[in-house]
């Protein structure tokens, strides 16, 4: 069983261990990941998002992308809440977008992360320098999971 830590890393050392475990890893633009991972937590921020939320949103793609162990985020100096975010956002092998997007709608807090995720994700700006085809699928898929999770309109 992992309990909560009673201190907690702070929101800028999370900021440096996702850094550090993104490392030369790069967007599909060929972009250093980390300007994603930073445009995410600011977005959160923006969208008024607590530390917790901004916590969650620099380590939101670190287990999906294998950057950072399962285990890791167990025993990490993290709230609860923030590692049930980064858990929520991960998506899981053979997941439906379907099974995903209740996923993060019934974790507390998950939505705003998901939601400045896809924003980043979608920004057009991002989005002009990939082919056709690929810019057409992704611009679909996030359309997609934005209506799954209830952010159109």
């Amino acid at each position: 069983m992992t309990r909560t830590p009673r201190i907690t890393l702070t929101t800028d050392r999370v900021e440096a261990i996702a850094r550090a475990a993104h490392a030369g890893q790069t967007d599909k633009a060929g972009r250093p990941y980390a300007e994603h991972l930073r445009a995410v937590a600011e977005g959160v921020r923006e969208r008024g998002g607590d530390e917790e939320q901004i916590a969650a949103a620099w380590l939101h793609d670190a287990v999906e992308d294998d950057r950072l162990t399962r285990q890791w985020l167990d025993e990490a100096a993290l709230t609860r809440r923030t590692k049930d975010i980064v858990l929520a956002v991960t998506k899981r092998s053979g997941e439906t977008p379907e099974s995903y997007a209740a996923r993060v709608l019934a974790t507390p807090g998950a939505a705003l992360v998901k939601e400045a995720d896809l924003a980043h994700n979608a920004d057009p700006a991002r989005l002009a320098v990939l082919d056709e085809a690929t810019r057409t699928r992704l611009t679909e898929k996030y359309a997609r999971m934005r209506a799954l999770l209830g952010l159109d309109g």
